[in-house]
């Protein structure tokens, strides 16, 4: 069973000293490709250095909301040349808007706004961080709908409402749930997952956050998606090995992954 974890976070000091090991975990629990977020332009040689280890890790770059003091004039070019510097970067981001800890609501918007043009110049994805600003993030997608190109992504970890949920399969996203899914009072979230359709649905791990139940008060780390895909499987009623199969297919689709590993000397 061949699993994708479209969400980590590999270059926190938390694992450092056991990396290794870390891989020889999630690739014992099937986890065959990783998308590696950024959280600031700064960190991306760190996520370079880690997927010159480890070949299945795939990248994306950006800067996060909660990270916007950061933004200045410069900073959207220098996504932009990032991006284009490597070509194992899949996606932009992970940008978008957080409400929830953050009230530098302009520069949020600014921010996001200019990483979702360059996702588009570049026919790259988005990987949208949303906490509660739901209507704000639907309203921004809505007004990107009139320029050229195409924007598509993922809401990643998310955490709204049926409602919510559907606003943004309305404008052609992905959505993926990490292990808040699998908490004991995480209903919302649950009635999300089920109306999903199958050709929009992705699993991650966020780690090191959100270890999933049974791991939960843990460090997360990308082999507990298996995890994940075990709740979804109940949430669903549908197969444990149809849920991995439907979300590796769904991710290869959106991040354009390689489907053969590049040689490691």
């Amino acid at each position: 069973m061949q699993l994708v974890d479209t969400h980590v976070h590999l270059n926190f000091d938390c694992f450092a000293a056991e990396l290794d090991a870390v891989a020889d975990q999630w690739r014992q629990a099937g986890v065959a490709r990783l998308v590696h977020s950024c959280v600031t332009p700064a960190e991306f040689p760190e996520l370079q250095a880690i997927a010159d280890r480890f070949p299945e890790v795939s990248l994306a770059v950006g800067l996060h909301p909660l990270d916007v003091e950061l933004w200045q004039d410069g900073t959207a070019t220098e996504i932009e040349a990032l991006a284009r510097s490597d070509q194992r970067v899949v996606a932009i981001g992970e940008t978008g808007l957080d409400f929830f800890k953050s009230e530098d609501h302009v520069r949020q918007y600014a921010a996001v706004e200019a990483q979702l043009a360059i996702a588009r110049s570049l026919d790259l994805p988005v990987i949208l961080h949303c906490r509660e600003a739901a209507a704000a993030m639907a309203a921004v997608l809505r007004s990107q709908q009139s320029q050229p190109g195409t924007l598509r992504g993922v809401m990643h970890c998310w955490g709204g409402t049926p409602e919510e949920t559907r606003w943004f399969l309305d404008l052609g996203f992905y959505v993926s749930f990490s292990g808040t899914l699998t908490f004991g009072k995480a209903e919302t979230i649950r009635d999300s997952a089920r109306l999903v359709p199958s050709d929009r649905l992705l699993i991650e791990t966020d780690c090191p956050s959100l270890a999933p139940v049974p791991k939960r008060g843990k460090r997360n780390e990308p082999a507990f998606v298996q995890h994940v895909a075990a709740r979804m499987s109940e949430v669903r009623s549908e197969p444990l090995e149809a849920i991995a199969a439907t979300t590796t297919r769904n991710a290869f689709d959106l991040f354009r992954l390689p489907t053969a590993l590049p040689q490691v000397a």
